[in-house]
């Protein structure tokens, strides 16, 4: 009999092994709501609802913030959107179940976000924007913004054009590849250009439509351009990698990207610094995705309950191709 009970003894601590090694979740969930305590072991828990992987940018800014989480020691909860608000919303309530303590997100586009971001508040979970901001009246949703301001990239690329064709009073015809409908990049990025672009007659947006920040689907969209209008003299594309998949386009039609059709993009991926360098990309506006650290450092400010700015935002430059073969070996990405 004291074998056999040995035996059951045995068995169950080998299953109990088993059910633990099969959890999906890690031990140290935290427990603690939003108070800053974090998780058992006293590490800040930190949930980052991500976009997606829809461009060499995005994958940038994800192992930015992976990496900075390892470093200052925080639990990181991630989760990748596809590019699907759905997604981004299941994410963050699920993050509010687990009971985090800080909640991170880019969000896919900038409305419909009210509602779970009020249900983050009453469970005392603060949220904070990276990247991308929301439409909310609300500001109380939110404690801070990390990113870029979109509205001056599309500025500085429209200034950059301006200059470009100072000098002539002939018809410029530009084609724009848009983001993500409904996002805030792609909507800013478009008005701060048309801001600075606006007044002079010969500047004429003849076609306009979005590329989904995919290489696959500026290319796509850029042929399109290619067949419906004979004479463009500019490609305007809200990030490099719509750009990259419209010079394949332009290539493909026999055309010379950078020459035959100016090219100007925003992002500053190292691929758009070689097209630079080989002279197919004129100019780009950059938007620094390295937002890891700095991230970080606000969770672990909001979490603690201290004040921080409403606005945090990152240092960028605009580059040309006299610049792009100097500035291409220090590319983090």
């Amino acid at each position: 009999m004291a074998h056999r009970a040995l035996r059951i003894i045995t068995a169950a601590v080998l299953a109990g092994g088993v059910l633990t090694a099969c959890t999906t979740e890690p031990a140290t969930t935290g427990t603690t709501g939003g108070t800053g305590k974090g998780s058992s072991d006293g590490k800040l828990v930190l949930g980052f609802a991500q976009v997606g992987a829809e461009s060499g940018w995005r994958t940038a800014n994800t192992k930015s913030v992976r990496d900075a989480a390892e470093k200052a020691g925080i639990e990181l909860k991630f989760s990748d959107a596809q590019q699907k608000q759905e997604n981004q919303i299941k994410a963050i309530r699920t993050f509010i179940q687990q009971k985090v303590d800080v909640i991170a997100f880019s969000p896919v586009v900038e409305s419909g976000w009210d509602t779970v971001l009020k249900e983050a508040k009453n469970a005392g979970i603060p949220v904070i924007l990276t990247d991308r901001a929301v439409d909310s009246q609300d500001t109380s949703l939110y404690r801070t913004f990390l990113g870029s301001d979109f509205v001056k990239e599309g500025q500085e690329a429209g200034k950059w054009l301006v200059k470009e064709y100072g000098g002539t009073s002939a018809p410029v015809n530009i084609v724009e590849l848009q983001g993500t409908t409904g996002s805030a990049p792609a909507n800013d990025r478009k008005a701060g250009f048309a801001e600075a672009i606006k007044g002079d007659p010969k500047f004429k947006v003849v076609a306009s439509q979005t590329g989904d920040f995919t290489r696959a689907k500026g290319k796509e969209v850029m042929q399109a351009f290619l067949k419906s209008h004979e004479d463009i003299d500019v490609l305007y594309a809200h990030n490099d990698d719509m750009a990259l998949g419209a010079i394949q386009a332009i290539e493909e039609a026999g055309k010379k990207p950078g020459t035959d059709i100016k090219v100007i993009s925003v992002d500053g991926i190292k691929d758009a610094f070689v097209a630079m360098k080989e002279k197919k990309i004129n100019v780009v506006v950059e938007c620094n995705p390295l937002l890891g650290d700095q991230l970080m450092e606000l969770a672990k400010k909001v979490a603690a309950g201290e004040d921080v700015p409403r606005r945090v935002e990152t240092k960028e430059g605009v580059f040309t191709q006299d610049q792009a073969a100097a500035a291409l070996p220090g590319r983090q990405y």
